[in-house]
């Protein structure tokens, strides 16, 4: 069993996955248009949807995490889940906690806790809340 979050950016998919990669280095693996969608956009969705992300999957570490412009709605919502970063260092804590701070919302200043050296959180320029800390040795 794999299990892969799925993140629907409502419209700013694109600013998303170009953002993720400069703040965390994510690869891109694919990305898939709704023109390019044999069945094309969804009824409903605002015009120039065509040109919004259907599909898209990018790599952060080991992981895969996919992500859509869902049906173009322009209000993305991340209520109830939230990603979290584990490194081998303070530094690296630092440098992925300031990336996403940027544009964002910190939540909870990096500190040491009974867990970890460093921890973490922060709500990202999109709104999807993250964690971010030192693997406790």
């Amino acid at each position: 069993m794999v299990i892969q979050p799925y993140l629907f950016f409502e419209g700013r998919c694109e600013e998303a996955l170009d953002f993720y990669s400069k703040a965390l280095g994510a690869k891109i693996e694919m990305k898939m248009r709704y023109s390019e969608s044999p069945e094309g956009c969804p009824k409903g969705m605002p015009a120039g949807s065509e040109k919004k992300i259907m599909h898209a999957a990018f790599k952060l570490g080991r992981d895969l995490i996919m992500a859509s412009d869902g049906m173009n709605s322009g209000n993305p919502a991340f209520n109830g889940i939230t990603l979290s970063i584990s490194v081998d260092d303070e530094a690296g804590v630092k440098k992925y906690f300031d990336a996403l701070a940027q544009g964002g919302k910190v939540v909870a200043p990096l500190t040491k806790t009974f867990f970890s050296p460093s921890f973490g959180m922060v709500a990202d320029k999109f709104g999807v809340p993250w964690m971010v800390l030192v693997n406790k040795a």
